[in-house]
């Protein structure tokens, strides 16, 4: 029997209605345009995110097009291309590895202790890559270049792959692999035939956001003495005052990321993955291990000991081994203070900029509200080092008064992590019925008072969450940081970065401790709160 419930702000019915159509819910307002209050702030945020592209455009050329592509075809170039290239194959094919599989144990099989392991694999998200650089490297000097590069950027970002592909598995109707199953098919050719195809698009956005990590990385590649682009383009901008190679160099990683998402979304095709059938999909039956049900224990807990308990242990000796000679912990305090004072103003103004922006793309429909959501999205597409060098030409052009001033600094993680706040904004104000606030402007409401009196606390959960996450990736950003913070201000990763940059294992270590620590209380509130 048909529902008569109203159409919710999330239901599918209203995923692909016209643009000259208003759903019943009131989700979209394609007839209407933006009110100004809303119209101007996400413009600013907009251009805010854009400026690193037009950094990009104009400082290229500036010396003309033959010079930036002298600097493009240089022999150097090819070689950071190559590096950049194959640093990014082996990662994101060992990512896939760690991340199917363990999906796979985890979700559809009898593991004992399945949702332990569940959490475990995910912890590595909390440990910055040049965190899970400096501990493989001050317990194995040897690692240093391609292969410690690759081996710490593989078991940070391995979660990248695991999560989309869990949600997948849950997601999907198991129905076709007990078909598969009842015609004689073991659990492994079930895996590879029906299940494996069944979650390609989940593992391939994963695999896109591991590549996109592995080529704006910065900090793993620098302390493992690798040269990549990102380091590349960091070498460049110190060795010289001219930043024109820098930015050439960076207009190559952009085209690398573009190309990169361009063939993500070729290989997706258009065959379907979804379910034809109407209702739930009903849980999977677990797959007995049987005689593998040791080995699966031994690989879940070989990754996890790798990823987790080494890089701790190697800390835990380091802090050891350290004392009040190599390491003040009133200068860590002070540190500690800073980094949590720079990332909380960082959260604030990212998340200011991020509510016009995502009221628009979560309540107006049409080019404008897509022109606004995509351009917010610029600035995460580039490294780090790129957006700060975007800000540091523009202060000592046109704002030189806050040239290596906190609020420059703090503008970089707002370019950066805007789509962070903007993504779980969004989904907050999807999640609000917006008929109250038709409601309210049924009785009179400026558009200002909806937004401060129904749209914001309808959607205050989220934008708090939105605005956790960001605080946490603002504390372990490292090169925008290294090359905008004010004179004689450190924060623990950048600290850390110069104590293992001169071998001071001992006096880095109080560090990075300080830094997983910190980012583990909000990333733990977070999962408290999703769950």
């Amino acid at each position: 029997m048909p529902s008569t419930d109203p159409v919710t702000p999330t239901d599918p019915a209203t995923a692909h209605r016209p643009d000259g159509a208003t759903a019943r819910s009131g989700r979209w307002r394609a007839g209407r345009r933006p009110p100004a209050i809303l119209l101007v702030p996400a413009a600013v945020a907009a251009v805010f995110a854009l400026l690193p592209l037009g950094y990009l455009a104009v400082r290229s050329l500036e010396r003309g097009p033959a010079f930036a592509w002298d600097v493009i075809a240089d022999e150097r170039t090819a070689q950071l291309l190559g590096r950049s290239l194959g640093l990014a194959v082996v990662v994101v094919s060992a990512c896939l590895v760690l991340g199917v599989s363990l999906a796979w144990l985890t979700v559809r099989t009898d593991l004992p202790g399945a949702r332990a392991w569940s959490v475990l694999v995910t912890l590595p998200l909390a440990v910055p890559s040049y965190v899970a650089a400096f501990a493989w490297l001050s317990a194995f000097p040897e690692l240093a270049g391609f292969t410690g590069s690759a081996l710490a950027l593989t078991l940070v970002s391995f979660p990248y792959v695991y999560l989309p592909v869990t949600a997948a598995l849950r997601g999907t109707d198991p129905a076709q692999g007990e078909v598969a199953r009842s015609l004689g098919h073991g659990p492994l050719k079930t895996f590879l035939r029906v299940t494996l195809p069944q979650v390609r698009p989940a593992a391939a956005g994963g695999a896109v956001l591991v590549a996109l990590y592995v080529f704006s990385d910065f900090g793993a590649v620098s302390l493992m003495r690798y040269d990549t682009f990102t380091r590349g383009i960091y070498t460049s901008y110190r060795a010289s005052f001219d930043r024109t190679p820098a930015a050439a160099l960076s207009i190559v990683l952009v085209v690398m990321t573009i190309a990169l998402v361009a063939a993500e979304a070729r290989t997706r095709g258009r065959a379907g993955h979804a379910r034809t059938g109407g209702g739930t999909a009903r849980p999977a039956v677990p797959a007995a291990l049987g005689r593998w049900r040791v080995p699966a224990l031994a690989w879940c807990a070989a990754v996890t000991g790798v990823a987790v308990l080494t890089p701790l242990a190697t800390l835990g000796y380091w802090l050891a081994v350290g004392n009040s000679a190599t390491w003040d912990p009133a200068t860590l305090l002070d540190t500690a203070a800073t980094t949590l004072g720079v990332a909380a103003a960082g959260a604030a103004l990212t998340t200011l900029l991020a509510l016009p922006v995502a009221v628009i793309a979560a309540r107006y429909r049409g080019r404008t509200a897509r022109l606004l959501e995509q351009s917010a999205y610029a600035g995460h597409a580039l490294p780090g080092i790129t957006v700060a060098l975007s800000l540091v030409f523009f202060a000592v052009r046109y704002a030189e008064p806050v040239y290596q001033e906190l609020p420059l600094l703090v503008c970089a993680y707002a370019v950066l992590f805007l789509p962070v706040a903007v993504a779980g904004t969004r989904a907050a104000v999807l999640q609000s019925p917006p008929v109250l606030e038709d409601v309210a402007r049924s009785l009179g409401r400026s558009p200002l008072r909806v937004l401060r009196e129904v749209t914001v606390p309808l959607a205050a959960p989220g934008v708090a969450a939105g605005a956790a996450l960001t605080f946490v990736v603002c504390m372990k950003e490292l090169p925008a940081t290294l090359l905008l913070r004010p004179t004689g201000m450190d924060t623990l990763a950048t600290r850390l970065w110069t104590e293992t940059g001169t071998g001071s294992f001992a006096a880095a270590a109080p560090y990075a401790a300080a830094l997983i620590l910190l980012a583990a209380i909000p990333s733990y509130l977070l999962g408290r709160h999703r769950t």
